[in-house]
């Protein structure tokens, strides 16, 4: 099958497209997806740079979520050949036109949803709803800082933050400032500025924002600290886009008195699955109710992958990406 294979920890650049990997073979407990879309995340990109904990190591096929139809089952397996699925893998193997899933991370695709429209829903929007909800502990009335505003996991967020009430201060490069606010933002702040604690302290009467969703990194974790309220403020780390920042006891102590909480999608699988079911039991009932929209996502070819990834580490790509595997 055709397949993109990461053969170095070089980043994106790393990748090759094969046409010889072996179809995988569905084991007790499992399912073989025919995939009809892939999603890029972040993920793949510290994958691929070696800084992702536990991560595979080449060559692997990378990707770790996709959306397609189910083809064939192990053994103890309850389901239907031909429900369409999306799923992640986090040892990889999504960009590629077949995956193998546990069936129990094999998420029925919401009825006349296609494959690529269902992109987001076991990772983004899990991710922003954990962050804002049992981890941010957001409630109606509250502002929220949320960073790279216009990305997957972003929109998501900012979407939801509206949703359950909050004021949403949102930061995104310039260009991407009309497609923030159409989601419904009520501050949009450039990314790139060197002001942002001093324009959110602005904007909040000094007092800070209740809770900051915080996927960067770098100087942007700095400026989010010094953005969030005081005492009871709260700052979601899920993401380090532009690399790490150390924070010390000395400064919980004496500079940024609040909580600094850290999300892994995993580890809140691994380690707490009530809370994580709880999370996809709301994200579902925000898809009934219309909440949650089928996705738009931006669509390449398998063999655009390295290029679409790298669009997606310079930061320069707007909402989801999806890679097309069948040729």
């Amino acid at each position: 099958m055709r397949a993109l294979q990461q053969t170095s920890l070089d980043g994106p650049q790393g990748l090759r497209l094969i046409t010889d990997a072996p179809v995988p073979v569905p084991k007790p407990g499992e399912v073989l997806v025919r995939v009809g879309a892939a999603a890029l995340n972040f993920v793949d990109i510290s994958q691929a740079r070696g800084i992702f904990a536990g991560g595979p190591q080449p060559p692997y096929v990378a990707g770790i979520e996709a959306a397609g139809e189910v083809v064939a089952v192990g053994d103890g397996v309850d389901l239907e050949l031909g429900t369409h699925v999306i799923g992640v893998s986090i040892g990889g193997g999504a960009f590629a036109e077949y995956l193998v899933l546990p069936a129990a991370a094999a998420v029925p695709v919401p009825p006349g949803w296609t494959d690529e429209q269902a992109l987001g829903l076991v990772v983004s929007w899990p991710t922003a709803l954990a962050a804002l909800r049992p981890l941010g502990g957001l409630t109606a009335g509250q502002t929220v800082l949320i960073h790279a505003a216009a990305g997957g996991t972003g929109q998501s967020a900012v979407r939801l933050a509206k949703h359950y009430g909050a004021t949403v201060i949102a930061t995104a490069s310039p260009e991407k400032h009309d497609v923030v606010r159409a989601l419904g933002a009520d501050h949009v702040l450039n990314s790139r500025s060197a002001d942002l604690a001093t324009e959110v302290l602005r904007l909040t009467g000094s007092a800070g924002a209740d809770l900051t969703l915080e996927s960067v990194g770098g100087p942007t974790l700095t400026a989010s600290l010094n953005a969030t309220k005081r005492v009871t403020g709260r700052v979601v780390v899920f993401g380090l886009a532009a690399g790490a920042s150390p924070i010390t006891n000395w400064d919980l102590v004496y500079k940024h008195q609040l909580h600094v909480i850290g999300l892994n999608l995993g580890a809140l699988i691994r380690y707490a699955p009530q809370v994580f079911g709880e999370v996809m039991g709301e994200l579902f009932g925000l898809v009934a109710a219309g909440v949650i929209p089928p996705g738009t996502p931006t669509v390449h070819e398998l063999a655009d992958g390295p290029n679409a990834l790298g669009d997606l580490e310079s930061r320069t790509t707007v909402g989801k990406l999806a890679l097309l595997p069948q040729a």
